[in-house]
């Protein structure tokens, strides 16, 4: 399956994500990986799913992926709040940068990472710090959560209808646990 940039006047160039159509292939990817890292942004803090905030399906993501989670925004207070410690927080633009060095260990000291999950950015930001990574993390996978369709990562989610991206996200926890 093929899909197109959520943001139609952005050409990607020609080589583009993989559409995720199901939750057992990022279950797959998780699994497989050594370092994951998962960057949340504050969108998650914002988004409700159905009586719950996203921020709460992100922190059973992490637990039962144990992942390093990297904080952007002011996501690091909702998290707390919420009783989860992240491995570390920055702004999303320095994560992109650091993702790049392949000697940088993460705050955690866990990496290099070989598997980045981004959930919760503007989708503009996220398109232009994939886009760095595309080129100059070449052995970085890279997955988006989001719903709408980022080329410039490993995999995305297509752009989907709200309804269809809750069962996603809720059929990637429940699989993963």
């Amino acid at each position: 399956m093929t899909a197109e940039p959520w943001q139609t006047g952005e050409i990607p160039g020609p080589k583009k994500a993989m559409a995720l159509t199901k939750p057992d292939v990022v279950v797959a990817m998780v699994k497989k990986a050594k370092s994951p890292v998962m960057i949340v942004g504050h969108e998650v803090a914002e988004i409700e799913v159905e009586g719950e905030k996203l921020i709460d399906y992100v922190i059973r993501l992490a637990k039962v992926t144990n992942a390093s989670v990297i904080a952007t925004a002011h996501t690091v207070n909702e998290l707390l709040r919420r009783g989860f410690k992240p491995s570390g927080f920055m702004s999303a633009v320095d994560v992109g940068n650091r993702l790049k060095d392949p000697a940088w260990k993460g705050p955690d000291g866990k990496g290099p990472y070989d598997l980045a999950l981004f959930i919760g950015l503007p989708y503009y930001m996220e398109w232009t710090i994939l886009s760095g990574l595309k080129h100059f993390a070449p052995d970085l996978k890279i997955v988006t959560l989001d719903r709408e369709y980022q080329p410039h990562a490993s995999w995305s989610i297509p752009n989907l209808p709200r309804d269809d991206w809750v069962k996603f996200i809720k059929d990637l926890c429940l699989k993963l646990a």
